[in-house]
């Protein structure tokens, strides 16, 4: 039996009672929950790892198998690159200072890399004109697969989520695959690929080393039911068939293609997997390292795995975290979904089936009964400060669900969560954060009742202080003094009417918020952009709105979407504004000083035609590049004065 090398912290646990805070008057209360240790263990060789992923896995079958599908989501001349002969330029708008995320657009001052319709493509900001593009997808691909890029010097890595089909459509989206690109010389070279087995989670870059998280459901084939079987009988054939898979069912499989075309298959070793004391079976998470400096080495391309579920990635310099946060479950393909969203209204819902669903035999009835999954959050976090890959370190539990990454929060040593609860008979809800130690992620402090009967529609954490929005219909606006992580405390509220989606810090004392206006009776309008005065924690105030009727902007629900130049306050924001007597679909530019939001404009892109059809292109993204702004939408990349607004150019990606 082979021995494996322990890459965890064994002994670590979350021990500690974690309460939940209380509801609101007309619904049951959320009950206090005493949540199970989480251990950090690694198994004792392959047949250990195979007896436990049998026994957990079979554990969590049902009649339908594991639960399903996937989740549903939906070059240039040669010229200087370096950082001192760039122009001064905006970059992707992300979490942590210094972690870069996959976006579908990159630059470097220089240039600007963009992946549309299957092809990356390289614009010069200099002369304004695609200088090299690349053919990503074959024919029998999908072009329209969405594709998110990092870039590091004259490296990009392409990254194409894979799965059965795309977020709200039933198109296939092809198979999971990373592609190094080389951006230098006169036309862009694939360097390389990686196809892991699996589903593409996130990733995250620090200086040019990417950590990326796939995860994957065990390859197993059910066999077909009876007829007239019972629902009992075919659970209990699944979970028989479970227990006879063998080990090479879970590791993940990866196929790695070099710039020759040769072709090299691996699975991950199961002595480089590991385990919290209790997990599903269900679902691996993996995670491979690519230094994009050195390309696809030996090394660079042998991950690790976490047998455990996971949808959410937070990066800092050192940590990389994983959470599992079971939005959606369905015990059967004749059950309805249970309707529990913890994103805002705006936001696309992930509609997955949540692998940790059980179902359970009634004492009165030999016929399964569905039972939804802990509304709980697990967390995972692995050290990433060295070369190499990460070390597998704790693992954690939090009652609760997560909105998304910007409820997760490290600093000074701990790991602050923000998480909605709601009761069992969901009438009721309320928010609370909690402050877990980072090496061992045990439960430091925690501070509840935050939006009774409500839900978190945003989180944003600057150094010692929280901001935590709420809303059902009246937007509260909290602020959290976490200076004592064992004592963590509101120290401020705000009411107004409709939400903010997405916070971002402003000047000094100031908080950008944009989401939607509501009515009293918490019905939306369309989209706000609002300016917070927070300098004195105990009084936050709303300075200034800015709000567009019957509208809705990319960035309530993905804050890449936002720009903000600190240098000159200006903002830059998708927006489409619908109704029977206007239709607007471009990007509103804003000046946000210390006291206003002001609209300067919109910037338009020009209208397409299509075959007898014209439609105007959405804008997606926008950046600030010397004394130009940058959109970006799928058909083209404008460039408009900064000052005056008016178009540059305009440059199509077909």
């Amino acid at each position: 039996m082979k021995t494996l090398i322990r890459t965890v912290v064994a002994g670590a646990a979350l021990a500690t009672a974690i309460s939940a805070c209380t509801s609101a008057p007309g619904g049951t209360a959320p009950t206090k929950q005493r949540l199970p240790a989480v251990r950090l263990v690694s198994y004792n060789g392959c047949d250990d790892m195979l007896a436990g992923l049998r026994e957990h896995a079979a554990g969590n079958v049902s009649q339908w198998g594991f639960g399903g599908a996937m989740p549903m989501y939906m070059t240039r001349e040669k010229s200087a690159t370096t950082a001192d002969t760039a122009p001064e330029h905006s970059t992707t708008n992300t979490h942590e200072a210094g972690v870069d995320e996959p976006d579908l657009v990159k630059t470097d001052g220089n240039r600007i890399i963009t992946v549309a319709g299957g092809t990356l493509r390289i614009i010069d900001t200099a002369t304004r004109k695609v200088t090299g593009s690349l053919k990503l997808t074959k024919a029998d691909e999908p072009a329209y697969a969405p594709a998110d890029l990092l870039v590091s010097g004259d490296r990009a890595l392409v990254l194409y989520r894979g799965g059965d089909i795309m977020y709200k459509t039933f198109a296939p989206v092809g198979q999971t695959r990373y592609l190094l690109v080389d951006l230098a010389g006169d036309k862009p070279k694939l360097l390389g690929t990686i196809k892991p087995q699996g589903t593409y989670v996130d990733a995250r870059m620090v200086g040019s080393t990417v950590r990326l998280v796939t995860r994957s459901q065990p390859d197993i084939m059910f066999p077909q039911p009876k007829e007239n079987a019972s629902e009992a009988e075919m659970k209990q054939a699944n979970e028989a068939t479970v227990r006879k898979a063998p080990l090479d069912t879970w590791l993940p499989k990866i196929e790695i293609t070099d710039a020759a075309g040769t072709v090299t298959k691996k699975a991950v070793d199961c002595a480089r997997v590991s385990h919290p004391a209790d997990y599903t079976g269900t679902s691996l998470l993996t995670v491979h390292t690519i230094d994009l400096a050195q390309g696809l080495t030996e090394a660079g391309t042998d991950p690790i795995s976490l047998a455990a579920d996971g949808d959410t990635v937070y990066g800092t310099g050192q940590s990389l975290y994983v959470t599992s946060n079971p939005r959606w479950w369905w015990p059967g393909p004749m059950a309805a979904v249970e309707d529990t969203p913890q994103a805002p209204a705006t936001e696309p819902d992930p509609a997955e089936p949540s692998p940790s669903a059980k179902v359970t035999l009634s004492p009165e009835s030999p016929e399964p009964t569905p039972t939804a999954p802990p509304e709980q959050t697990e967390v995972h976090r692995f050290d990433i400060g060295k070369p190499g890959p990460p070390s597998y370190i704790a693992s954690g539990k939090v009652p609760g669900r997560l909105l998304n990454q910007y409820s997760l929060s490290e600093y000074d040593g701990n790991l602050r969560v923000a998480t909605t609860l709601s009761s069992e008979d969901q009438k009721t809800s309320a928010s609370s954060v909690y402050v877990l130690k980072a090496d061992t992620l045990d439960k430091v402090g925690e501070v509840g009742g935050l939006g009774e009967g409500e839900r978190i529609y945003s989180v944003r954490f600057i150094g010692p202080v929280g901001y935590c929005v709420t809303f059902k219909q009246v937007d509260p606006l909290y602020t959290l003094d976490l200076r004592d992580p064992a004592a963590p405390k509101v120290t401020g509220e705000l009411k107004i009417t409709g939400y903010s989606a997405y916070l971002h810090p402003g000047n000094d004392g100031r908080l950008i918020g944009i989401g939607q206006e509501a009515s009293d009776k918490g019905r939306t309008l369309g989209t706000q952009i609002s300016l917070f005065d927070v300098s004195d924690p105990a009084n936050p105030r709303r300075l200034s709105q800015l709000f567009q009727k019957d509208s809705g902007s990319e960035a309530e629900w993905d804050p890449h979407a936002f720009l903000y130049w600190p240098k000159t306050g200006l903002s830059v924001i998708p927006l489409n504004t619908y109704s029977e007597k206007h239709e607007e679909i471009g990007a509103v530019v804003l000046k946000i000083d210390d006291t206003a939001v002001t609209k300067l404009g919109m910037i338009k892109h020009p209208v397409q035609r299509q075959k007898d059809a014209t439609y105007q292109p959405s804008i997606q993204r926008a950046m600030v590049i010397g004394d130009s702004i940058w959109t970006v939408s799928t058909d083209g990349v404008q460039v408009n004065d900064t000052t005056t607004l008016a178009e540059q150019a305009y440059i199509p990606l077909h």
